[in-house]
């Protein structure tokens, strides 16, 4: 077992925050059908946390050709301690989802659209998938225990960021500011 996250009880309600956020692990898993908006969110927040000065790793499942989710999940479990780890992907298995639920503190940040609108920034992208594969993900997705649902049919990526914040706030990350 990794010493940074070691496993806990997924049932487990959060204690409260410590005094200092930075002494936990915190895994953001932003996750999604392709198009849905996760790589342009999980890229907006950590800009924007950077901005602000706090230590954020972020991983993009697109870094990886092959053992994609075992490549992040070793990835995210040795990420310093007192960084926020966002992991982009689609997750749309449940054990790639149930591997990461091994890790302590970690949330899983369900990003979706319609799949009209997922079809459509598919084909926008530099280098777009398979429009079947983005057919078959949406189809076969499997719904994460979400600590945050996001559409982005429903709102920008600035709405989406802010109410990350806020959820990272309620989640005890910013505990240290006065």
């Amino acid at each position: 077992m990794h010493p940074r996250c070691p496993q806990s009880n997924p049932t487990t309600v959060l204690s409260p925050a410590p005094t200092s956020a930075r002494d936990r692990c915190v895994i953001l898993v932003i996750c999604g059908p392709p198009g849905a908006g996760k790589t342009t969110i999980a890229t907006a927040l950590a800009e924007r946390l950077e901005v602000r000065s706090e230590p954020v790793r972020l991983h993009h499942s697109d870094e990886f050709s092959s053992r994609t989710y075992e490549q992040l999940y070793e990835r995210a479990r040795a990420d310093p301690e007192d960084a926020l780890t966002i992991v982009d992907g689609t997750f749309y298995k449940r054990r790639w989802q149930t591997q990461f639920d091994t890790l302590e503190d970690v949330r899983f940040v369900h990003v979706t659209a319609s799949l009209e609108t997922c079809l459509e920034r598919n084909r926008s992208r530099a280098d777009p998938i398979d429009e079947q594969g983005v057919h078959v993900v949406y189809r076969e997705f499997a719904e994460p225990d979400a600590a945050l649902e996001i559409d982005t049919d429903d709102c920008d990526v600035e709405t989406a960021v802010g109410r990350l914040e806020r959820a990272l706030e309620a989640w005890g990350w910013f505990a240290d500011e006065t």
